[in-house]
């Protein structure tokens, strides 16, 4: 491993740990001399070109996982922390267990906003903005809590109920502001997401193998030697050749489970792995003229794009989008209410229909995934209008709007304006598929199970699930068991 450090203090220590729910230090070096590095100004778009400053080799005994390389240097003020990553595949794959976690790292370098940019805003001429950044480098450090987080730090799900007339509040946003961590830290990462999981599937005796969303791209056949494939968390930027994996694999007979949301957009990785692209504007993507027209990085849902989101994980990100999110169903339950209570993934929870569950740990907050749907006779069913697959049953759902309705109220993340301006191109001839127009901005969060061949695919449609694992929430545990087991073919 190859490790850059830019330091202006005189020296710093590095440790390497296994990050599991039992955490394993593997390496640890004391006194490394520090180096000041010449870093571009645009180093979010170029990387950060610096020489290497430290190199260790994994040793033959250390456990497949995620291990975070933790640099540490005394300054003035005190300690100064920060950490980084690496994914230790098996030697085997699938020798150690027929599930792999992939990590949803297309959406962590979307959200990392070191170096001043990211998918969402950027700073220039020293002045912040909303301007996006289309395109990000991989090499550059990871921003301030995407990788690692206090104990107990405030997330999506902790977001108070909104008073009768008064202002959202968004604690995660205000406590980042506080203590110096990126503004975007609790909208991906390891810490946020697939960490909390990783240690429960540990804690409950899962035993699983791990890969990223970048090896799904760049190796195709990764995931052959897996029963099921285990997303986590807000996984909301993919590539084609990501999709690709993912639609193989469960052709293939295998399963999928998803204990996530927010499926939207399509990226190109470019420049031999180092550069994300996401214009979201298709019209701004010079590929967009090209015969590759269809690899245009924006919305999956555009109907020139030619492969609806739905088709992949049963449901879309534009189905649904937000949920007890500032004022978007800001007094929402935070739960999912059950409508198909004899399916299997409901086994051993004693839950009926119209239960609601998960509303303590407000596993339905943030983003969350839908389809268009109608109800029969008191059941939800999906129109297929949107391209949701033929055998798509769903399980449980929660209203969703595509912004925040302002009442005015002080909005400070997604009121409704900012979706109409992604998708406004419409108006230039451009379409969302059917039933996703502009005037289409309610909708719903949807837990959901569809197969294909012999292939299982089941999603929680919300980004928050973890939450209720964190919480040790009786029914969100019993239903990610069941999954697992099932889909793991463990029972």
């Amino acid at each position: 491993m190859q490790v850059r450090v830019h330091t202006t203090a005189k020296h710093y220590e590095l440790e390497v740990f296994r990050d599991g729910f039992e955490s394993t230090v593997v390496h640890h070096s004391e006194q490394l001399a520090g180096e000041i590095q010449t870093t571009p100004q645009n180093a979010y778009e170029v990387g950060c070109k610096w020489p290497v400053s430290y190199v260790f080799k994994a040793g033959s005994l250390w456990q497949p996982g995620v291990y975070l390389i933790s640099l540490r240097a005394k300054m003035s003020g005190g300690i100064v922390e920060t950490e980084t990553f690496f994914v230790l595949k098996s030697h085997q794959p699938g020798s150690i267990s027929s599930t792999v976690l992939v990590l949803a790292t297309g959406t962590y370098v979307a959200y990392n906003d070191w170096g001043g940019a990211n998918a969402y805003r950027q700073t220039l001429g020293g002045v912040p903005n909303d301007t996006l950044a289309p395109r990000l480098s991989l090499n550059r450090p990871w921003a301030k809590g995407l990788i690692r987080m206090p104990e107990g730090a405030p997330r999506y799900a902790d977001s108070p109920d909104l008073p009768p007339f008064g202002h959202p509040r968004y604690p995660w946003l205000e406590w980042s502001f506080a203590y110096g961590y990126s503004r975007h830290c609790r909208d991906a990462g390891w810490a946020t997401y697939d960490r909390p999981f990783a240690h429960w599937a540990e804690r409950e005796g899962f035993v699983i193998e791990y890969l990223t969303q970048h090896d799904l791209h760049f190796d195709p056949q990764c995931l052959s030697p897996y029963e099921n494939v285990i997303l986590v968390g807000h996984d909301e930027y993919w590539t084609a050749e990501m999709r690709d994996a993912i639609d193989q694999h469960v052709d293939a007979g295998k399963n999928v489970s998803r204990f996530g949301g927010n499926f939207l957009w399509q990226i190109r990785i470019e420049d031999g792995g180092k550069t994300q692209i996401c214009y979201k504007d298709p019209l701004e993507d010079p590929i967009f003229k090209t015969n590759k027209k269809h690899l245009t990085s924006t919305c999956w849902d555009f109907d020139f794009i030619k492969r609806p989101a739905a088709c992949t994980l049963g449901l879309t990100g534009l189905g649904g989008i937000y949920t007890r999110f500032g004022t978007a169903a800001g007094r929402a339950s935070g739960g999912l209410t059950v409508y198909r209570p004899d399916h299997w993934v409901f086994n051993d929870t004693d839950l009926y229909y119209g239960d609601v569950f998960g509303q303590d740990p407000k596993i339905a907050s943030f983003e969350v995934d839908g389809v268009d749907y109608t109800f029969r006779k008191g059941l939800p069913y999906p129109t297929h209008l949107d391209a949701a697959p033929d055998t798509l049953e769903i399980l449980a759902m929660t209203p969703a709007v595509r912004g925040e309705p302002n009442h005015r109220n002080y909005l400070v993340n997604a009121p409704l304006d900012e979706f109409e301006a992604i998708v406004s191109v419409s108006r230039s001839g451009l379409n969302l598929i059917q039933h996703e127009s502009l005037d289409h901005i309610f909708g719903a969060g949807m837990m959901a199970v569809f197969t294909r061949n012999s292939g299982t695919v089941f999603n929680s449609g919300t980004t928050e699930w973890v939450a209720g694992l964190l919480d040790n929430d009786f029914f969100v545990c019993q239903i990610t068991r069941n999954v697992l087991r099932r889909l793991g073919r463990s029972e």
